[in-house]
């Protein structure tokens, strides 16, 4: 299938490349179907590009390119909503908040994304019991 995004251009994907977010995503949760792909030249940034919007495409970054530490636990309600079964089947993924200046370029570790690869259904999840930062430096001073 072929899709004709706004900013990164024409995007050829598989029905299986699908991801479900059957509560959508915090401010588009009438947006449930996505692709993520590559951001161009860039093997840091990742686009979670929605299929049914073509204007619609969000910045992401591996958080453990972030922060080596990350970690976080998922409760058993939560693993049986996303059909996890196994860590090897999960992405974690966090938004880019993206600006002109490279140290005000900000990730939010709060909030992760997570993805059940192998049943191709995500969520974003609100960390309670962790302290991470919304707005996480991506690129620290002197790195």
């Amino acid at each position: 299938m072929e899709l004709k995004t706004k900013y990164h251009g024409t995007r050829h994907y598989k029905k299986e490349d699908v991801i479900e977010f059957k509560k959508g995503i915090p401010g588009f949760e009438n947006l449930k179907k996505f692709i993520i792909f590559s951001a161009e030249d860039n093997n840091l940034f990742y686009i979670l590009q929605s299929i049914e919007d073509v204007s619609m495409g969000i910045v992401l970054v591996s958080p453990f390119n972030v922060l080596q530490n990350y970690e976080f636990k998922l409760d058993d309600i939560k693993l049986k909503e996303l059909k996890i079964e196994t860590y090897k089947d999960v992405l974690v993924l966090n938004t880019v908040t993206l600006n002109e200046k490279l140290e005000n370029i900000t990730v939010n570790l709060k909030a992760p994304l997570i993805i059940n690869i192998k049943e191709k259904v995500g969520e974003q999840i609100i960390l309670e019991s962790i302290d991470y930062s919304i707005k996480y430096p991506l690129f620290k001073e002197g790195a």
